[in-house]
């Protein structure tokens, strides 16, 4: 793959990850919740009501660790760490909410592309970059 492709490819994932993060506190109380809907009641309600926050905090701040990464240290490990994050939150929010796989807008048909795209970039010898 030629340097400006892995560049564009790379580029658009730093994007997705740090809009990703922005939007998921931004809209804490919002969209960011309603992720959460298939959560136990056990886990929103009482003492634990703290949760839904905290687990939006975490993938907010997970998201924006991988773009920052992948925009200042791009290479395999970058590429490997983002793709299991990716595949365990796309299982989370499958567990959560199956139905969004039928969503016209695709919140989670979204990372099929996503996962090639991680996919090509680890296995490209050229996406790391030169060690000194």
């Amino acid at each position: 793959m030629n340097r400006a492709s892995t560049q564009l490819l790379r580029a658009s994932l730093v994007v997705v990850w740090l809009a990703t993060a922005v939007v998921s506190v931004w809209e804490l109380h919002g969209q960011s919740r309603e992720l959460l809907a298939g959560l136990p009641a056990a886990w929103t309600e009482g003492n634990t009501s703290w949760l839904p926050t905290a687990i939006i905090l975490a993938g907010a701040a997970t998201d924006a660790v991988l773009g920052l990464w992948l925009a200042l240290r791009p290479g395999r490990k970058a590429y490997g760490a983002a793709l299991l994050v990716m595949l365990a939150m796309t299982l989370l929010a499958t567990a959560l909410h199956p139905a969004w796989w039928l969503h016209p807008f695709g919140p989670l048909t979204k990372n099929l592309p996503i996962a090639a795209i991680l996919w090509v970039l680890l296995q490209d010898t050229t996406t790391s970059p030169p060690k000194p």
